[in-house]
């Protein structure tokens, strides 16, 4: 009770309210408190069969996984949704880095990150959300490597990572994880759509 309180200080009352609800979902899809990757998919895909959407569920289910075990339980999961709402940006940039680091070797080559952004640029364009005129995964791609290899040596680190986006808010916006793709289809803090923030 001591604990809710200070949270509720210190985060306010609509986050201790949204994390309630977070859990009382979880425990109604998933009475044993643990998901699997296929129950994951399954919510995350919301009924589509994209292979995209399925790829990045993998993706996001991996990165969730801190322990690896095959199985996201509770906390797990609560722990990033709340990194990604509540976390500073060089926080949500390093959980993003784990997402885009497919493999885990620490940095991300290039087709890494197509994989990614061509899963959320099929998704939004399955869901309606393309925006005119916009960049195509492939040249999205290209401009994200031009901006933040830094070394030339065609793969992206961590450090990398983190400081070119914090210095150029397009790369910023393009490479943070929207909080509404880890909830798959589950309550929203934001309206906002599957994939990366827009």
């Amino acid at each position: 009770m001591g604990q809710a309180a200070n949270m509720s200080h210190w985060k306010g009352e609509s986050y201790i309210t949204e994390v309630y609800e977070w859990s009382r979902i979880f425990i109604n899809k998933c009475p044993s408190g643990l998901i699997t990757i296929h129950e994951f998919q399954r919510h995350f895909c919301n009924g589509t069969v994209v292979r995209e959407s399925a790829e990045y569920a993998e993706q996001i289910f991996r990165t969730l996984d801190k322990n690896q075990d095959g199985l996201v339980d509770f906390r797990e999961y609560v722990m990033a949704i709340s990194l990604l709402v509540e976390g500073s940006a060089v926080e949500r940039l390093r959980w993003s880095f784990k997402l885009f680091d497919k493999d885990g070797d620490g940095a991300i080559i290039r087709e890494e990150m197509l994989n990614i952004m061509q899963a959320v640029y099929k998704m939004n364009e399955t869901a309606g959300l393309k925006e005119p005129n916009s960049l195509t995964a492939e040249e999205c791609t290209d401009q994200i490597f031009l901006r933040l290899d830094k070394d030339n040596n065609a793969v992206i680190s961590m450090e990398e990572f983190i400081e070119g986006a914090l210095d150029d808010d397009w790369i910023r916006k393009m490479l943070e994880c929207d909080p509404s793709t880890v909830r798959a289809d589950w309550p929203l803090k934001r309206d906002s759509a599957v994939g990366l923030n827009d």
